[in-house]
């Protein structure tokens, strides 16, 4: 096979391919019954390797952390086909094993096969977040589960089309194991039919230009990625860095977990060893190593940005991930958190490699996605499930404030509009708003946390999935920590809180009772005492900081007019003042 080496004829077959995973994504976001999938985008698609698995192409719009782990997915189903040995044109499979390339039960995979002239050419793969799949906790996230059994139904890799025929036994099982049967059959339709235009696709693009030219662009593309990750590394001083952070409890007792990592760069290649992270906990804080390894892809691609988004870019990277930690376990262990778990592995990673270019350091953002599910019965009998996830402040960094309001770095993901969660479930918003001094203080302070208050109409039960509420997002080079996370709903009794500060599952609340979420803010970058005063004033007119936290903690003093005290504030910040 010729390699390829005209760079037009590069940027012409990467661009298509792009393109093919792309629309792949704009087909099922525009299709999708659940607001999850078709608003916040909670999905990816892309091409994988006929004999490895490994990424080939992804889109720019689908999550990161599906990406990562769909290597490893196509992976299971190749391995599937090797002890089966029964491969055709039109099969399709579909699982949700968090332990064989999965995240959680929600997530289901689509993998197809792609013949040419009756021969394997490669994978495409579709996956997408359903809104219920079983389980003891409507929406999946179940913050008491001590098994996975308790979080759903778990597929491993099965034929749901088997030579272009669905097994309707399969939609039967799928179907039955579901609070909301439809939105998952709406979701899985989506899904096929994104892969179908995948294929097809796929096959004008090889007619088009052959199918030994884009396998060649394949490798060139792997090779590319390859060389720049070792050139990114290369530029990094050898050594050891090390950066751990804490999850506030594993949703049964109140101890906090370890995620550590020791970071070793030696010439073009890295070592990332999470051994001395926590044990396998009892609840649902666990991951799969597949998962892991997809934080890390994440979290180097959000670091070395120029690196291309495929399987050659992890080449010069080892993983030490052992099945003694928290980060690689095997079933039963339940896995439904990893939401919470995979935003901490990412933020060691920036953390270690902060330590080892600090131009890179960043602020910690607010990690966590406060996984809301509310469930009940609609005035007319019929069942609903809303999970939404909400956004909270990023970190601040040597070159600005972090975002208000912004989504975690796992993901492509946008939070779902108040008006269509309105529009989908019987609750209603009465706040949407910035939280003020959420954010963490700083030359360049974190961004600002949320408010998110809703009323259900309906009786309902109320459960939560989050972090951030015992150790708040830390800030660096001097900065301050952003706010803790906070949960509270209504009761008959006043207002309550989770005994273990960011989990529960055992809330219930009658119509017109209300639940407030006020996410943390970003942490906090540089001495908050360096920030320019005009900066702060401008904090305090927004409703970003308040007075006192302006005068306390960024030693700036405002006369009545909202103005800069210019003669007061070098004082205080002299320590001349009382």
């Amino acid at each position: 096979m010729k390699r390829v080496t005209d760079p037009v004829m590069l940027a012409i077959l990467n661009g298509r391919l792009e393109q093919i995973a792309d629309e792949m994504d704009a087909t099922l976001y525009r299709s999708a019954f659940n607001p999850i999938i078709a608003e916040a985008r909670d999905a990816c698609h892309g091409l994988y390797h006929a004999q490895t698995g490994a990424t080939l192409v992804q889109g720019t719009r689908g999550l990161p952390i599906f990406v990562g782990a769909m290597a490893f997915a196509v992976k299971a189903v190749i391995d599937k086909v090797d002890v089966d040995g029964d491969l055709s044109p039109g099969d399709t499979y579909i699982f949700n094993d968090p332990y064989a390339g999965g995240t959680h039960l929600n997530d289901f995979r689509l993998v197809r096969p792609v013949f040419r002239d009756d021969k394997l050419y490669c994978w495409i793969a579709s996956v997408g977040h359903w809104l219920d799949i079983g389980g003891n906790v409507p929406g999946g996230f179940n913050a008491k589960a001590t098994e996975t059994f308790q979080e759903g139904v778990r597929f491993p890799p099965v034929k749901l089309i088997r030579q272009g025929v669905m097994n309707r036994d399969l939609l039967d099982i799928l179907a039955a194991n579901s609070r909301v049967p439809v939105s998952n059959y709406g979701d899985l339709n989506g899904q096929l039919n994104a892969l179908d235009l995948g294929e097809r696709r796929l096959a004008e693009l090889l007619d088009a230009y052959g199918d030994d030219t884009v396998a060649s662009a394949f490798e060139v593309f792997s090779d590319r990625a390859e060389a720049m990750m070792r050139e990114a590394i290369a530029a990094l001083l050898d050594g050891q860095y090390s950066f751990e952070d804490y999850l506030d409890n594993d949703g049964i007792t109140p101890e906090r977990l370890t995620i550590a990592l020791d970071l070793t760069i030696k010439g073009e290649e890295m070592v990332l060893d999470f051994s001395r992270s926590s044990a396998p906990c009892a609840g649902p804080l666990n991951i799969a190593y597949s998962t892991a390894a997809a934080c890390c892809y994440v979290a180097l691609k959000h670091v070395f940005t120029a690196v291309p988004a495929n399987a050659g870019c992890l080449r010069p990277i080892t993983f030490i991930i052992p099945d003694t930690t928290l980060l690689g376990v095997k079933p039963p262990k339940p896995v439904g958190g990893y939401t919470e778990t995979i935003l901490r592995v990412i933020g060691v990673v920036f953390g270690a490699l902060a330590k080892a270019d600090p131009s890179r350091a960043t602020a910690a953002p607010f990690g966590t996605i406060n996984a809301l599910s509310i469930a009940g019965d609609r005035p007319d009998g019929s069942r609903y499930v809303m999970f939404s996830f909400f956004g909270g402040g990023l970190g601040g960094n040597p070159e600005s404030d972090g975002l208000n309001h912004a989504n975690n770095p796992i993901s492509m993901a946008t939070i779902p509009p108040a008006e269509i969660l309105e529009a989908s479930y019987p609750v209603v918003f009465s706040q949407w708003a910035l939280r003020p001094d959420s954010a963490g203080p700083g030359f360049h302070r974190g961004g600002v946390g949320a408010v998110y208050e809703l009323e259900t109409l309906t009786d309902a039960d109320v459960f939560l999935l989050g972090e951030r509420g015992v150790y708040p997002p830390p800030g660096v080079a001097g900065g301050g920590p952003g706010a803790l996370n906070r949960f509270v709903w209504q009761s008959d009794e006043g207002d309550k809180s989770p005994p273990l500060a960011s989990k529960v599952a055992d809330v219930r609340v009658r119509a017109g009772q209300k639940v407030r979420i006020e996410s943390p803010g970003g942490g906090g970058y540089g001495d908050p005492k360096t920030r320019p005063p005009e900066r702060v004033a401008r904090d305090v007119r927004l409703g970003f900081v308040n007075l006192d936290t302006a005068r306390e903690t960024y030693g700036v003093v405002l006369d009545q007019t909202g103005l800069v005290d210019t003669r007061a504030t070098e004082e205080l910040r002299k320590g001349n003042a009382a």
